[in-house]
């Protein structure tokens, strides 16, 4: 069986309304002819004269009239359908969306953020989900709504990207360590004893290859999952963490930073999600959300 035109609903309804054949073509900005094969195909789809002819105008059959009645509201509530969604009231919405990000996102940002959310949507609470992978999978099944991190090489095409802000290396020592005092070089950098950072457990990174690039190699003590960890280590020892410096800031409070004396490239740090949800009014706002707290955060 073909399915009937559904373009003959909007048609039938401004027939109809007009009771006229003239009039419904002006009104559709359609030829009276055009019209008039449409109104042909109506009466062949529904199998009913629907509008005859008595003296100079048009009248309704009772299978017209039955029609009308339900109709207009069929017509509305499609348009309706297809028309761009209305902003939400922010302030009313209630639900929670999940954000998962690297250690030191919360620990520097999340205290801003669910400020900004308790103070422009009370009703809404925010889920911070560890990333402890880099892939991104929890955007596709739906899982997370929103991630944070570097781009990297594996990240599905149809992802949706937009950079937050930009971070660089620093060096991290307890108070009272000796790269406290005097010039620290590269060689001096790397005689020290070492944390290596990795969430697979390597023991090279962006440093190492920064150092070996100028004949260095530094001596890496231990290697941990996470920053909290590398500088809980370096707190309580003469080992050297190396870090993000805006992904630990709150982290190292106490300790001696300084910049690493390499030519390391900085790192952007973006805001990621996948596209169903690029239009969605509420997702909208969280994203400027985010991104807002992570620019006055400087």
């Amino acid at each position: 069986m073909t399915s009937p035109d559904l373009n003959l609903l909007i048609s039938l309804d401004v027939l109809l309304a007009e009771g006229s054949v003239a009039r419904a073509a002006q009104r559709l900005r359609l030829s009276p002819s055009a019209m008039s094969r449409t109104l042909a195909r109506l009466r062949a789809t529904t199998g009913d004269p629907l509008l005859v002819r008595a003296g100079r105008a048009l009248v309704a059959t009772p299978r017209a009239l039955e029609l009308r009645e339900r109709l207009s509201q069929v017509v509305q509530e499609a348009e309706a359908l297809l028309r761009p969604e209305l902003a939400p009231d922010i302030s009313q919405l209630v639900g929670s969306f999940s954000l998962r990000s690297s250690e030191g996102f919360v620990e520097n940002f999340g205290a801003a953020l669910i400020a900004r959310v308790a103070s422009e949507a009370p009703g809404v609470r925010l889920c911070f989900v560890q990333k402890t992978r880099k892939e991104n999978d929890a955007l596709r099944d739906g899982s997370v709504d929103l991630e944070t991190g570097v781009v990297g090489v594996n990240m599905g095409p149809e992802l949706r990207v937009q950079a937050l802000f930009r971070d660089r290396y620093v060096g991290v020592v307890r108070s009272g360590h000796v790269l406290c005092e005097g010039e620290i070089t590269a060689p001096r950098y790397a005689q020290g004893k070492h944390i290596c950072v990795s969430r697979r457990g390597l023991a090279s990174g962006p440093v190492d290859q920064a150092l070996g690039a100028i004949g260095l190699q530094r001596d890496i003590a231990t290697i941990v999952g996470g920053f909290s960890s590398a500088l809980a280590l370096a707190r309580s020892s003469d080992l050297i963490a190396s870090l993000p410096e805006r992904h630990s800031g709150t982290l190292r409070a106490g300790m001696h930073s300084f910049p690493l004396p390499l030519s390391l490239p900085e790192l952007t740090v973006s805001l990621i999600w996948h596209p169903r949800l690029q239009a969605d009014p509420a997702h909208r706002w969280l994203r400027a959300l985010v991104m807002d707290v992570c620019k006055n955060s400087d």
